[in-house]
C-alpha cells in the first residue's frame, strides 16, 4: 500500500488527522508540512494511479474540486494565486498538490515551483493552533461556497 492508498483508508476510518473536508472526488488534507501557510491536497476516493484512469465525468469532478479548494484558499489565506500540481511519480496514486502562493513570498522563490524554491525538510509542521485555526477556515469556506451553490 502506498502513502496514499494510505492515507485514503485512514480517511476513511476517521483516523487520519490532516483530513479537511470529503469532497466529491475525495479527501483534501492539509499538507503534513507547510513550506508555505494552506499548502493541501486532494486525495482521490477511490483510489486510481492517475487522472487518465478516471472516466471525462469523474474528471470533471476532481478538477473542479481542486479549483473549489483553489477558491476557499484564496478566501481564507488572502493568497497571491493557488498553484495546483499533479505528479505521481513517488506515489503512484491520483493527487493533487494545491499550494497558495503570496506576493509577499521572497523573488527567487516566488517565480519558482514550492517544490524547488522552499526546504521542505525544514518547513513547519502542520499541527498546533495555527494550522488547526487554517483547517477550521478552510472547512468553513468550503461549506460556503457549497451552499452558494445550493442558492
Amino acid at each position: 500500500m502506498n502513502l496514499i492508498e494510505e492515507r485514503v483508508a485512514r480517511a476513511r476510518e476517521g483516523t487520519n488527522p490532516f483530513v479537511i473536508a470529503r469532497m466529491a472526488s475525495g479527501w483534501l488534507v492539509i499538507g503534513d508540512v507547510q513550506p508555505l501557510p494552506g499548502y493541501c491536497l486532494l486525495l482521490a476516493d477511490p483510489v486510481v494511479p492517475s487522472l487518465n484512469h478516471l472516466d471525462a465525468q469523474e474528471r470533471l469532478i476532481f478538477l473542479n474540486d481542486m479549483a473549489v479548494v483553489g477558491d476557499a484558499l484564496l478566501n481564507v489565506t488572502g493568497c497571491a494565486r493557488v498553484n495546483y500540481e499533479i505528479w505521481g511519480n513517488a506515489e503512484p496514486a491520483l493527487h493533487a498538490h494545491i499550494m497558495p502562493r503570496y506576493d509577499s513570498e521572497p523573488t527567487d522563490k516566488r517565480h519558482r515551483p514550492a517544490c524547488m524554491g522552499y526546504s521542505w525538510p525544514d518547513s513547519p509542521k502542520s499541527s498546533g493552533d495555527d494550522c488547526g485555526a487554517l483547517v477550521s477556515k478552510l472547512r468553513q469556506a468550503l461549506a460556503d461556497i457549497q451552499s452558494s451553490k445550493e442558492d
